[in-house]
């Protein structure tokens, strides 16, 4: 499943740049030259990540990073001000209206997309291609491959979409709805119960190498990913 970034720029010569790269990368990419066209798309869908422009027609920059910041549907997405002000208290300023990173223009595309890959890693690791090791078990995102005691596990796409989420959060609490929205996305809807077929499915996979106890069910709460379940 490809990242989603959302580009909100009003400059057409410099969102068409960003654009073209990013796809180059393999980012599935979204465009908004104004709050009100952002705001269309994030109701939608949620991206993955936003790039933000500081200065924008009608509502700024700034002031649309507060508003995201503001909601509980939008506050977690990881989120990079794009700008011309290079000032420090500008930069204080972005970062104080939740901007995680904050990079000024011009910008080589290559520097953008290491900032992307880094505010990725360290917010959404579940979205990186970096390999994960949790006990026994090693999941590698580019070959599409689990392994159990070296051991390679089949498993259909969704159960692989869990496992890796569970396994770069692991040792926390995860309600269905919560496990709905980071998997299969805020914007399908489907019954929460369709959670716990793929637990199954996803216990079932992992049960040939003993490893179905790393998750665990937390009664009256959800489900945890942890590798001292099993110990």
């Amino acid at each position: 499943m490809q990242t989603t970034i959302l580009v909100i720029e009003d400059e057409p010569s410099i969102q068409e740049l960003i654009a073209v790269n990013l796809k180059l990368a393999g980012y599935e990419v979204l465009r908004a030259l104004d709050a009100r066209e952002a705001d269309a798309h994030i109701r939608t869908a949620l991206p993955d990540l936003i790039l933000l422009d500081w200065m924008l027609p009608g509502t700024s920059g700034l002031r649309l990073a507060r508003d995201l910041r503001a909601e509980d549907r939008t506050r977690a997405i990881p989120l990079i001000m794009l700008t011309a002000k290079g000032a420090e208290q500008d930069k204080i300023d972005g970062l104080e209206a939740g901007a995680d990173d904050y990079i000024t223009k011009p910008f080589s595309p290559r520097e953008l997309l290491a900032r992307i890959k880094a505010l990725l890693r360290r917010r959404a690791p579940q979205l990186t291609e970096d390999p994960i090791q949790a006990g026994e078990l090693r999941l590698e995102p580019d070959a599409r491959q689990v392994l159990g005691h070296g051991q390679a596990l089949p498993m259909g796409p969704t159960e692989f979409r869990l496992l890796h989420f569970f396994m770069t959060h692991a040792d926390r609490v995860y309600t269905r709805g919560q496990v709905l929205d980071q998997v299969w996305g805020d914007h399908v809807f489907i019954e929460e119960r369709t959670v716990d077929v793929h637990i199954r499915r996803l216990r079932k996979a992992l049960s040939p190498v003993g490893l179905d106890a790393y998750i665990q069910t937390v009664r009256g709460a959800g489900y945890r990913f942890s590798t001292s379940a099993a110990a």
